[in-house]
């Protein structure tokens, strides 16, 4: 199992969820995509976040969404 993608930690953005390794918020990329604005965008504003990264983030929130839905 890989680690996750998330990490949450007090001392790093007051513990919003940041991007593993970095202190980007989670909650920036979704923002971004909300914002009309494409992935790359979002990755070459934040290059301490893997697009490997971001594309794991998508597919887990996708894969919530989806559970949810099923339920």
């Amino acid at each position: 199992m890989k680690p996750s993608v998330i990490a949450v930690d007090p001392e790093i953005m007051s513990g919003a969820p940041c991007f593993a390794g970095t202190r980007v918020p989670v909650q920036t990329l979704f923002d971004y995509l909300d914002g009309g604005h494409p992935l790359a965008d979002f990755l070459a504003d934040f290059p301490t976040v893997t697009a490997e990264q971001a594309h794991r983030l998508l597919a887990e929130a996708r894969e919530r969404v989806t559970a949810v839905a099923e339920d």
